[in-house]
């Protein structure tokens, strides 16, 4: 594992879910193709879901550094991960993680990187690479907006954001503050320990006066690291599903998907499926249960919707493709709850949202969706509960109708823009780094 000696080695560690660590890794594959040695420190969990997307082309640069946890009674190691933790347990697995600190320093010691990029919740990272003065970096997978928002009711309670296009209604900022139960807002130490900047998963051309904003509140200068989409996986491994969207018309579909932390209860699947119906829009749907939790997909679903959609639908249990899904040309609309990395894949691939935002900073993100003019969000009623009318009305409009055409026209607008950029931000961060390394 000893990096080569003409490269800056860097040591990753980002927090356990999917959402994280892919994008972490898509930035250690930009890094690695400039001349630097990346490690990414995970859960042994964590690291199997990308091990095969360290190709051959990145065995020489990037190693995967087994972080191990203590295995408790109530979170064995197939549940170091928050993809498809019962969530009650999220408390207990990021207390874990912080445990497991005397882990990370031997880590450290053992491979001497000359930088640690760490994630929003990890501020003992930085502690660590401190003590042996290793200089640290946070590396952000949220909006800039999200951000500068909490970092602004945390900081300036009362005083109004200066941004009123970007709002939240009152049980969203609940679910903003109490996304993890007993957390404090969990930004604000990490950003404070990161050395000079901060790296962000985002753009200037969408977010820059968030940008600006976020660093008068935190005195660091914030660095757009560009969308980190990632790479569409085999074909092979998808083949039903692409034969089955390779019937269909061109942008005749809808992908639904609510990441890999949010299960649907029993009555907003039955809303959604509802929905879907009523839209008569043919749909891939993902549906994800806890682990653990046998359920039968029929059972969960309205008595008779299957028969009734019949080739109009496909439904996948547990993880799909999406990056491969959204590309495809029979794509139309992607119902989504709006996690960071769902918003750039689909602006990424041109593809408008309708959005169903679920917790934490995903209310937000729908707002930027509808500010930028890329989708809209489905309309909730007065006790914020899905309506199957209404999300079977966004769905129409974004899809078919003639009132969704601007929408439409933006997000291949901006899908033509942000893949004419390349990798531009990327040089940027190269520069910002090396300067950081040389100063150590």
């Amino acid at each position: 594992m000893e990096a080569k000696k003409n490269t800056i080695s860097v040591l990753m560690l980002p927090w356990l879910a999917h959402g994280h660590i892919n994008p972490y890794l898509e930035l250690a594959k930009k890094l690695a193709n400039r001349n630097f040695h990346i490690y990414i420190c995970s859960t042994p969990v964590c690291l199997s879901s990308i091990k095969k997307r360290v190709t051959e082309e990145y065995s020489q640069s990037i190693d995967l550094v087994d972080f191990h946890l203590p295995s408790l009674p109530n979170l064995p190691p197939h549940y170091h991960t928050t993809n498809g933790l019962p969530p009650h347990l999220m408390t207990t697995l990021k207390n874990t993680f912080e445990m497991s600190t005397p882990n990370f320093s031997r880590i450290l010691q053992t491979l001497h990187p000359d930088l640690v990029i760490y994630d929003f919740n990890l501020p003992w990272a930085a502690d660590c690479a401190s003590s042996v003065n290793i200089p640290a970096v946070q590396f952000l997978t949220f909006s800039a907006a999200v951000i500068a928002l909490g970092i602004h009711m945390y900081d300036r309670p009362g005083e109004m954001f200066p941004f009123p296009e970007l709002y939240l209604r009152e049980q969203e900022i609940l679910s903003l503050k109490n996304t993890v139960p007993g957390w404090k807002f969990p930004f604000d130490e990490g950003l404070r320990r990161s050395q000079d900047i901060v790296l962000m998963k985002t753009c200037r051309d969408f977010e820059g006066k968030y940008m600006d904003y976020l660093a008068s509140l935190v005195s660091k200068k914030i660095v757009p690291v560009g969308t980190l989409v990632q790479e569409s996986t085999n074909k092979d491994d998808s083949e039903e599903i692409m034969q089955w969207l390779d019937k269909k018309h061109r942008s005749s579909t809808v992908f639904v998907s609510f990441g890999s932390e949010y299960f649907l209860s029993k009555e907003e699947i039955h809303e959604v499926a509802q929905g879907l119906e009523l839209s008569k829009v043919n749909f891939v749907w993902v549906i994800r249960f806890p682990q653990g939790e046998r359920i039968n997909i029929r059972d969960a679903l309205p008595e008779g919707f299957l028969e009734r959609v019949g080739e109009r639908g496909i439904i996948i249990e547990g993880l799909a493709p999406q990056a491969t899904i959204l590309q495809h040309t029979s794509i139309g609309g992607f119902v989504s709850h709006c996690g960071w990395s769902s918003f750039m894949e689909s602006m990424k691939c041109g593809v408008p949202i309708i959005a169903m935002p679920m917790q934490g900073d995903q209310p937000m993100n729908a707002k930027l969706v509808e500010y930028i003019g890329m989708g809209m969000e489905v309309v909730r009623d007065e006790k914020g509960k899905l309506q199957s009318e209404e999300i079977a009305k966004a769905i129409r409009k974004v899809v078919v109708e003639k009132g969704g055409e601007a929408m439409r026209k933006k997000a291949k607008e901006l899908s033509e823009y942000m893949n004419a950029k390349g990798d531009e931000e990327i040089d940027g961060v190269v520069e910002e780094l090396l300067a950081l390394c040389n100063n150590k």
